[in-house]
């Protein structure tokens, strides 16, 4: 097989125990060759491009040339970085210098100093790397040289192959079958034969990389007492900021563009489902993307062209807790590194949940107030009554005009079903049944010159969970130009009412509110609303194939308790998104 030649001391049979000690040293190892002669030719051209190579003996004969010494986090950076750039081979990394012997290069022995940033010195050409071949072991001698590693080496490679992912188990240091399975996904997923026993060269690979990704991201498991959770976190991405119930907030650090929320918070299922909800609410949380969700447990997996989430929360014994981790698409690479160790590490501990507070989350979210995070909003929103028991919507056409999707009150999807331009209506159809509180009964009258109205609408549009009543008069039935089929209105009415039905005092519909503004765009005075008749209503549905209930001739005055529940319970919010 050909391979880069890796550092002597990755490469003793021993295994890697002296690699796995930190130090406060640590080199990039680019190549390394048994003749002497080569090793200082291609010292040298190294020499060319950084200003800081070395070559040093080994205790197996080989000599190493590397990049240092820089501090271990420095060294992970900047092992990347060059890697990036393809200025070094792709299978370079990170030595702690404990196997090095005599300098060899550069000629007189003396090495370069620590250097705490070097830059680098692109050259003309790309060093050509060099190929060497090398045998690696066989898998029984892989086995011996196995059965010479300690306990705490054992363990160490359990603990890299669950940071990538590949183990499952207890960090014992017992190789049995979930172990060697491990080992064999491991050698597949990274070129080499699936024997499930790993040779020295490829326990100092995996080893050393693992190491470079801890000093890279920080990692640090934490135990935060608050909130009853354990988990490892990337502490040179993130930093704690504080405690926004049901959020440990953890913001970005050094520009990194990372944040992480631990999620806790007291309840069942119940509050697990609210929790789902909110989320979706958020602006970090796009509305595409994948979604898994169970009476236990949800996992959100959302993402767009500006930004990227992974949300996952569980209950159990009267407890939430959970984590959110946001990102720019940009570091999708780095992030497929960070996120395993989340995954893995996450744990519920002890009794103990946030306190939520007294403010229900949902006002918080509807407030824009939850952690202080963006609440994602739609572009517009608009009021509509249901039409029929299926939970047919009806509403005005500004309300769907040029939406990406339309919802009924934050969570349902609805469809166009059909518009009238010219009458300003549109009618909606949810994409699931649904079972109205309540369903308009257009009135088969007109009112009188001076009857009471009120109009139920979300006149704040989405800020506000419910709506209101807005009362007034009917002043007209025909429109400043004497129009048919509109009624003019005084009432102070705003404009996220439009759509909003008009009710009598018997709780009849005699009207839809229209978006404000006057014939030929004229600004009218302040309380002056007009609405589209029930007549003219009755008509674009019954042309869309749904018949509406009508009023009963002759009722008397509704309750003001009979009314208000009536008029809200038919309203809904119609809202449309970008």
């Amino acid at each position: 097989m050909r391979i880069w030649v890796f550092v002597a001391a990755l490469l003793a049979a021993v295994g890697f125990s002296v690699a796995a000690r930190a130090q406060d040293k640590a080199w990039v190892q680019v190549e390394a060759h048994p003749s002497q002669a080569e090793a200082i030719d291609r010292a040298e051209a190294y020499a060319a491009a950084f200003p800081d190579v070395t070559a040093y003996a080994t205790r197996t004969g080989w000599i190493a040339i590397v990049l240092g010494p820089y501090a271990p986090a420095a060294a992970a950076g900047r092992l990347n970085d060059l890697k990036r750039e393809n200025m070094i081979p792709a299978d370079s990394y990170i030595v702690d210098g404990s196997a090095f012997g005599d300098v060899v290069w550069p000629v007189g022995g003396v090495a370069p100093a620590p250097a705490a940033d070097v830059p680098v010195v692109q050259p003309e050409e790309p060093l050509a790397p060099v190929v060497v071949e090398e045998p690696d072991e066989t898998p029984q001698q892989a086995r011996a040289s196995e059965a010479a590693l300690s306990d705490d080496d054992r363990i160490a490679l359990q603990r890299a192959l669950a940071w990538y992912g590949f183990y499952q188990g207890a960090l014992d240091g017992a190789f049995g079958k979930g172990t060697r399975g491990s080992m064999a996904a491991w050698q597949e997923a990274n070129g080499f034969e699936a024997t499930g026993i790993l040779t020295a060269r490829q326990r100092a690979v995996l080893v050393t990389n693992y190491q470079a990704d801890q000093a890279e991201f920080g990692f640090q498991t934490i135990t935060e007492a608050e909130a009853g959770i354990e988990i490892t976190l990337p502490l040179s991405l993130v930093a704690f900021e504080g405690y926004e119930p049901p959020f440990v907030r953890f913001a970005e650090k050094d520009g990194s563009g990372v944040q992480i929320m631990l999620i806790s918070e007291p309840g069942g299922a119940e509050a697990l489902a609210g929790l789902y909800d909110i989320l979706q609410t958020l602006a970090v949380v796009p509305a595409e993307g994948e979604r898994s969700r169970s009476e236990d447990s949800f996992t959100i997996n959302a993402g767009n062209a500006e930004v990227q989430s992974f949300a996952y929360a569980e209950q159990a014994r009267g407890m939430v807790k959970g984590y959110l981790v946001v990102w720019k698409p940009a570091d999708a690479e780095r992030m497929a590194r960070v996120l395993p160790a989340l995954k893995a590490s996450f744990r519920p501990v002890g009794s103990k949940a946030l306190d939520p507070g007294l403010v229900p989350m949902e006002d918080a979210v509807r407030a824009g107030l939850l952690a202080g995070l963006e609440v994602r909003r739609p572009k517009l929103s608009r009021t509509g009554f249901f039409a029929d028991p299926a939970g047919t919507v009806v509403t005005v056409a500004e309300a769907v005009a040029q939406c990406s999707r339309i919802t009924l009150d934050h969570d349902t999807e609805a469809q166009v079903l059909t518009v009238d331009a010219a009458a300003g209506v549109a009618v909606l159809k949810p994409a699931v049944a649904l079972a109205p509180p309540a369903v308009a009964a257009l009135s088969a009258a007109t009112p009188r010159a001076g009857t009471e109205i009120a109009v139920a609408g979300y006149s704040y549009e989405d800020k506000l969970p419910a709506p209101v009543l807005t009362f007034g008069a009917f002043e007209e039935a025909r429109g400043l130009n004497g129009e048919a089929g509109i009624a003019r209105l005084s009432a102070p009415v705003l404009p996220g009412d439009a759509g909003g039905p008009v009710i009598d005092p018997t709780g009849a519909v005699v009207g839809m509110l229209l978006p404000a503004g006057g014939p030929d765009g004229k600004a009218l005075p302040a309380g002056v609303a007009f609405a589209l008749s029930a007549d003219s209503l009755d008509a674009v549905l019954t042309g869309a194939g749904i018949t509406p209930a009508l009023a009963p001739a002759g009722a008397g005055r509704a309750s003001p308790d009979a009314l208000n529940k009536a008029a809200l319970g038919m309203t809904v919010l119609v809202s449309c998104w970008e």
